[in-house]
């Protein structure tokens, strides 16, 4: 993966975010706060402002801006997650492991360290770990991402805010899941 790949892709999920703010937002209010879809637009808009004004020299320097600007704008627990798993691909990028899959599974790993979160829990990392096993296998694609993000629906969320609702969190998917979905859709979109 590449500098311009990474640019290429950040500006693809913008776009995907932007469009789906409402969505995510309304999947958040089903068994969060509401709040997911509106604070992933301004993150996005946070992260294509960075980048530009930046102009990151290589991939660790663009993984870094990208998770300082999450970190920073993104409200909630999704921007400490996202950034982890962009600070994670910062440092795997930085020691020459620029492969996707490599930058994926150590993304995966550091947002379910940062959540205390496992596959399970109704959480993103239900879509973050077995798409980086997916992308180890050579597996990653648009259909197995959506059966990730759909595996969620019939969980009972064991973390997070969607945790208090017990039992009626069945039923929902959850949006952190829906929002890696789309970032790992975007990804294939821009590496392709």
């Amino acid at each position: 993966m590449n500098v311009e790949q990474v640019e290429k892709w950040m500006t693809l999920y913008q776009a995907e975010v932007e469009k789906n703010k409402d969505y995510l937002s309304q999947l958040d209010t089903d068994i969060g706060d509401g709040d997911h879809g509106n604070n992933m637009a301004r993150g996005m808009t946070a992260v294509a402002d960075g980048l530009e004004k930046d102009k990151p020299a290589d991939l660790a320097h663009a993984f870094q801006n990208i998770a300082m600007s999450l970190i920073s704008k993104v409200g909630g627990a999704a921007g400490p997650l996202y950034g982890t798993a962009f600070l994670e691909m910062a440092k795997a990028a930085k020691s020459g492991g620029t492969d996707i899959p490599n930058l994926l599974q150590v993304a995966a790993d550091g947002v379910a360290k940062r959540g205390g979160a496992k596959v399970g829990d109704k959480t993103m990392v239900d879509v973050w770990e077995p798409a980086a096993k997916d992308a180890q296998a050579g597996q990653l694609n648009d259909a197995n991402i959506d059966k990730l993000v759909d595996a969620t629906k019939p969980l009972r969320a064991l973390k997070g805010r969607a945790s208090y609702l017990g039992e009626r969190s069945i039923g929902h998917l959850d949006p952190g899941a829906v929002s890696t979905g789309m970032l790992l859709k975007t990804l294939l979109q821009a590496t392709a």
